[in-house]
């Protein structure tokens, strides 16, 4: 009896021990504020909680009222400090590569691959993002100008012919077939497969709660990769087998990359390169274009405004039936007011991760080497000390406003040396898409247009809308 009773009272005192433990890690100095949560599941429910909020995400809203600007928290099983502060994420970017380097969850590297371009450091990840600048740097877009305008001006007259459409499948599988073209010359119309079914497969469990199990949405997720990336093998097969003398896309400067004397790149890493650009490419944009419309159909000033600087463009033509120049694109400068003012407002993506290499002590606190930083973007872009009314869509107020990369105060697209290298293919597509409908289409939302967050932007009904050409008038010879 004895026995029982000391063994029962060892293992409270352990399991009360380890709980302790928990809730309270060990650090050399002074941990930032906040909660672990529970044991192994920590804050991770609340932190994947739904929300309808245009605000501050609610779990971080909540800790930043109770523990101020940098807190800790645990999410799946591992410590993080959450930075809303804009000194400290300024540094965690800054110290890239030094203090600190690119991390995600092991439940999101199962996703991607773990020889994606997010989960690579150093000189690999330069290399990496050189090869993707092949694609999206600004020599490639300049060419790619006229068939993004082409397509756009095509799609939209398509959805014209239809009593309406969901904007945000419409634009991503016009921004997803324009994209994948350019990467692998993939047609969705030749294909036997549909290649993009299996992403949306992959969007609907990204961030979500990871449970693999069958009917799950992270289950759903893991095997839309798996099928997608079937196909992406099968393809780079093919290629290799039967190599094409000029490089006509992507993959052919990937293989040609493969198939150099003393490479570092392996078939691996340049099947999850694939894949992730391919998914990078089209989601976050289509989501950005559909919630730009829908603040367009919001503000009628503002889109008086968008239709004055794309007619004044037109005008200034010789030949009105000419596309768009680079020159023309360079030039709209309140189109890009309205991308800043979207991207800031819509948060698409809802969290940031590093890892502290070290320990490090900022501000009074110390973050223990090896724990994860969580910069969250939505806490520095809707700032009421840093932008007035910050709910409010106002183009205007990024007038004069030079943006040439992340600043502490506009991280839309990332910072530091890790700056999204697809920024300037995400606003051609936009700017292009959006010179095509103010000058030569009308719309009319339908139905939806309502927002979930979860934590990541999604439409949950969609964004129906209802388009109509144009009649277009001869312009008289000024």
């Amino acid at each position: 009896m004895w026995a029982v009773i000391c063994v029962g009272t060892l293992a409270i005192i352990g399991i009360t021990h380890w709980f302790y433990r928990w809730r309270n890690p060990c650090c050399n100095g002074s941990l930032p504020p906040g909660s672990m949560g529970l044991p192994l599941l920590g804050e991770t429910l609340q932190f994947f909680s739904p929300n309808t909020s245009n605000d501050i995400p609610p779990f971080v809203k909540q800790r930043m009222k109770r523990y101020g600007p940098i807190f800790r928290t645990n999410l799946v099983g591992r410590p993080v400090v959450v930075s809303t502060d804009p000194d400290l994420n300024y540094f965690i970017f800054q110290q890239e590569g030094q203090l600190f380097q690119s991390w995600y969850p092991d439940t999101f590297i199962e996703i991607f691959g773990r020889q994606n371009v997010g989960s690579l450091h150093g000189f690999m990840y330069k290399y990496l993002k050189n090869m993707a600048l092949h694609l999206f740097g600004p020599e490639s877009l300049k060419k790619m100008l006229c068939e993004v305008e082409q397509t756009a001006c095509r799609k939209l007259h398509e959805w014209s012919c239809q009593d309406s459409v969901e904007l945000k499948e419409a634009t991503a599988s016009m921004i997803f077939d324009l994209t994948a073209k350019k990467l692998i010359s993939y047609d969705s119309t030749k294909s036997s497969e549909n290649l993009r079914d299996n992403f949306v497969a992959f969007i609907q469990g990204l961030i979500s709660f990871p449970l693999d199990i069958p009917g799950t949405a992270y289950h759903k997720c893991l095997q839309g990769r798996k099928r997608a990336m079937k196909m992406l093998k099968n393809l780079l097969q093919e290629r290799r087998a039967m190599p094409r003398k000029q490089e006509i896309d992507f993959f052919d400067h990937v293989i040609e990359e493969l198939e150099k004397e003393g490479t570092i790149l392996t078939e691996a890493i340049a099947l999850d390169l694939m894949f992730v650009l391919l998914f990078a490419s089209f989601e976050t944009t289509s989501l950005a274009l559909t919630l730009a419309i829908k603040f367009l159909s919001d503000h009628p000033l503002v889109l008086k405004k968008l239709q004055e600087e794309h007619e004044a463009i037109l005008k200034r033509r010789e030949d009105p039936n000419l596309g768009v120049t680079w020159k023309e694109y360079k030039s709209m400068t309140f189109t890009f007011q309205v991308i800043n003012e979207t991207v800031r407002l819509a948060n698409i993506v809802p969290g940031i991760f590093r890892k502290a290499l070290r320990e490090i002590n900022f501000k009074g606190y110390t973050i223990p080497a090896g724990w994860a930083v969580m910069v969250c973007p939505p806490a520095v872009h809707l700032n009421a000390a840093r932008y007035q009314d910050p709910l409010a869509f106002n183009p205007w107020r990024w007038e004069g406003v030079e943006l040439n990369g992340a600043t502490k105060n506009f991280m839309a697209f990332g910072g530091g040396m890790r700056f999204c290298v697809g920024t300037d293919f995400t606003k051609v597509q936009m700017a292009i898409f959006l010179h095509c409908l103010v000058t030569k289409f009308r719309w009319q939302p339908i139905k939806g247009g309502n927002i979930l967050r979860t934590p990541g932007l999604q439409f949950p009904n969609g964004f129906h809308v209802r388009t109509t050409e144009k009649e277009q008038t001869k312009q008289e010879p000024e």
